[in-house]
């Protein structure tokens, strides 16, 4: 959902990217209470008597004719332009993953590769199973597969603020083949009418961002137009915009740089996280979580089958597939645990993978048009999301009061 790259920037690339660990989890807690803050005064605002006003802003229309976007109102802008800066900043960390991380030494990257793809295979299978025979429902199979990075990062950092360093890497690297699993899947799935001139602009829009970043250009006067265009090119070839985030995130160049100057993506990184954190998807949560809370939307939730299978595939799903995958890696010799790795706060990690929000409910809304139908899957992924991270807390409270214990322990001998 991956992440890190931080605005340090030592002169080994290994310490550099322990650095980029450190920073990013900051950074990212930081985001992930933001962004609780914002889903929040969305509810408050949809249950209050003043909701038809919160309905009059998501659904504000801001679409100049010049642009030939068609209609786009302030919630498909939240979702496809905001977003996009988002997965931007998710292509720089799975480039860095890739050049300095964990997904650097495949034995290495194994364990948390297979967990994050048997965690993206069980709840979609699950979802289908809870769904199945209800109209249009196969078209949701992905709302359940997402990781909330920001969000799971909060919560990990209220229940475990012992976390050990390994702990933290594997869920930083499991979100990160989580996101590009997503994006694969809007990109595939999600695309239901391709107009190709604008998508043969787009791709030419990002090759030209590539070969520009590979030369060495650090001038963002270049690189903003090109972004930008190739956004609009790719949003308006029928594929979703994020698309474009991601290609050009993971062409920015981490070439080290003479002197102590940034590398591009740390550039980058350095000025968009803040924005990407404290603006894009705190405003897409704002404009995506305000779902009415009472009794019959709740009843509605409990008898819709859609729903319940987000939630199977959230609570249930996540957990036996992340924990799953992982056991099944190590037992088959596929991947080693680390020392400083335990099952109990593997399990832990597994119930928190089930905290699935921002990328849930952007699929949530390109797989259901309908408002009613969206609206009961957004409350489904809210209630999953808090079931997730009370269950996560409870697994980590406990293995705080277990390491005190045996530190303890040990402090007698």
């Amino acid at each position: 959902m991956p992440r890190r790259v931080a605005a340090l920037w030592p002169p080994r690339p290994t310490a550099r990217y322990a650095r980029h660990v450190a920073e990013a989890l900051r950074l990212e807690t930081v985001g992930g209470f933001i962004m609780l803050a914002a889903t929040l005064a969305a509810l408050l605002w949809a249950n209050s008597p003043w909701s038809a006003a919160y309905t009059s802003l998501q659904k504000l229309e801001i679409s100049p004719s010049w642009l030939h976007l068609g209609h786009m109102d302030l919630q498909h802008w939240a979702s496809g332009g905001l977003l996009a800066v988002f997965f931007f900043i998710a292509g720089l960390e799975l480039r860095e993953e890739l050049t300095h991380g964990e997904l650097r030494n495949p034995r290495d990257a194994a364990l948390p590769v297979i967990a994050a793809c048997a965690g993206v295979a069980l709840p979609a299978l699950i979802f289908l199973a809870v769904s199945a025979g209800e109209p249009g429902a196969a078209r949701g199979w992905a709302v359940p597969t997402a990781t909330d990075i920001a969000f799971a990062l909060a919560v990990l950092a209220v229940a475990f603020s012992a976390c050990p360093a390994p702990l933290r890497v594997f869920l930083l690297t499991l979100a990160v083949v989580d996101d590009l699993i997503a994006i694969t899947i809007i990109a595939v799935f999600y695309t239901e009418h391709l107009s190709v001139p604008p998508l043969l602009a787009g791709v030419a829009l990002v090759a030209v961002y590539g070969v520009l970043q590979q030369r060495g250009v650090r001038s963002p006067w270049v690189y903003v137009p090109l972004a930008v265009l190739a956004w609009y090119f790719v949003h308006k070839s029928g594929i979703h915009a994020t698309v474009a985030g991601v290609a050009l995130g993971m062409l920015t160049s981490s070439k080290e740089t003479a002197g102590s100057e940034r590398t591009n993506a740390e550039q980058a990184d350095h000025m968009l996280r803040p924005f990407s954190a404290g603006v894009c998807v705190p405003l897409f949560a704002f404009l995506s979580a305000g779902v009415t809370l009472n009794a019959s939307s709740l009843e509605a939730v409990a008898t819709d089958r859609i729903a319940l299978g987000v939630i199977a595939g959230l609570v249930i799903g996540k957990f036996v597939g992340v924990l799953g995958g992982a056991w099944a890696a190590v037992r088959l010799g596929l991947a080693t645990l680390g020392e400083e790795l335990h099952w109990r706060e593997i399990a832990g990690v597994a119930m928190l993978a089930g905290v699935g929000f921002t990328v849930s409910l952007l699929i949530g809304g390109l797989a259901y048009t309908d408002p009613a139908q969206f609206e009961r899957v957004t409350t489904a992924v809210l209630i999953a999301s808090v079931v997730a991270s009370a269950g996560a807390a409870v697994v980590f409270r406990r293995r705080m009061r277990t390491r005190a214990e045996a530190a303890a322990e040990a402090a007698d001998r």
